[in-house]
């Protein structure tokens, strides 16, 4: 059963107590004895037929939407065609993400030609940006103060930063599981700005700024000037809106069951590699079909603890991962996709009871509601 997170207090000071606070119990050895096993099975080999079958796929697909945009000229069924595209790039990401995790090609240096190829040239986000944001994370799964993911960012992960909250930003806070997915289709906007913030902005040297740059330039050329030059202006906007708010909702819907609602480790906490990956992480039930949909990311304990796994060879190394949590008595999540969105919501929801009026009591409402009605 997934782990819950302690209950939110409304009154005094939020102060939220973290995971981790009293360090876990350490576990001798059990990552790298489960890392043996896994190589001894070959589970770190590549598979490039299945991703040349991937991309090929994508890339079938990308030719037909291109094709039905062309054949449907004037029309409002184009938005069917944005939402496909939506779903495509997105696949495209999830390729991008395997990529970055040196799982698809032999060698470093092509992987990272490949994941910034299609991050930048097909997706159309900063690689540079996301490969720093994401390699912090996968270094500190929800530990605050060095998870990027768990950084306020309209939405507030934790109650500190639920407390802080002013202005409209609070009154989102307020309920914000249930506006949680509705926000996700700015998401993608979101990703495309950041991205771009990032490489026109950082005074630092960034590897292959100016090419990711043009990659992106290059991508709006054949991607949005098409759509505008043979679209009538509203409908070129409404395209673009729907493009954008398919592949922000499916990536956040992807990316969020994986660690939301799970523990929230404390800044200092001292934690084994395996405790630490494991503990953090929440797996999604379903098989091959979930596969296909995430793009392997259901199998995000495993993936956690072994970063350059590729896709198919997940599923075989969680039984493994299972039977040593089983042995060793460390909290193995797995629930299903609709169980997971409404753990992240009613995690959300109740992190963001800090941002209410301390005053406001939830049952001194309904007290008051019980009053009137009698």
């Amino acid at each position: 059963m997934p782990v819950s997170s302690p209950p939110v207090s409304v009154l005094g000071p939020v102060r939220q107590t973290y995971a981790g606070e009293a360090s876990f119990p350490p576990i001798a050895r059990a990552y790298t004895q489960v890392s043996q096993v896994v190589k001894e099975l070959g589970l770190l080999r590549r598979t490039p037929w299945f991703y040349a079958m991937v991309g090929g796929a994508i890339l079938l697909g990308m030719a037909g939407c291109v094709a039905g945009f062309i054949l449907l000229g004037d029309s409002w069924f184009q938005l069917l065609i944005a939402g496909a595209f939506g779903i495509l790039f997105t696949q495209a990401a999830f390729l991008a993400h395997e990529a970055a995790h040196r799982q698809i090609l032999r060698t470093g240096p092509g992987n990272d030609r490949l994941a910034r190829i299609l991050a930048c040239g097909v997706v159309g986000i900063s690689y540079s940006w996301w490969d720093s944001k994401h390699s912090r994370h996968h270094a500190n799964p929800n530990r605050v103060g060095k998870d990027p993911d768990i950084e306020v960012d309209t939405i507030s992960f934790l109650e500190e930063d639920a407390a802080e909250a002013r202005g409209i930003r609070r009154l989102i806070t307020q309920h914000q599981g249930w506006f949680f997915f509705p926000l996700l289709t700015l998401e993608g906007l979101n990703l495309h700005y950041l991205g771009v913030k990032h490489l026109v902005t950082t005074r630092e040297k960034i590897p292959g700024r100016f090419l990711e740059l043009g990659l992106i330039a290059l991508r709006l050329a054949v991607f949005i000037v098409p759509v505008f030059l043979f679209l009538p202006l509203g409908m070129a906007f409404a395209f673009i809106g729907v493009q954008m708010a398919v592949f922000g909702v499916y990536m956040g819907a992807s990316f969020a069951p994986n660690h939301k609602g799970m523990p929230v480790i404390a800044p200092n906490a001292r934690l084994d590699f395996f405790s630490k990956q494991v503990r953090t992480s929440r797996n999604i039930g379903g098989g091959w079909w979930a596969t296909w949909l995430m793009g392997g990311l259901n199998y995000q304990v495993e993936h956690h603890l072994f970063p350059s796994m590729a896709r198919p060879h997940l599923s075989h190394a969680r039984a493994i991962v299972r039977e040593q949590c089983r042995t060793l008595g460390v909290p193995y999540t797995e629930t299903s996709l609709w169980r997971s969105y409404a753990i992240v919501i009613d995690y959300l929801n109740r992190v963001g009871l800090a941002a209410r009026d301390p005053f406001d009591c939830p049952s001194r409402t309904e007290l008051r509601r019980a009053s009137a009605a009698a």
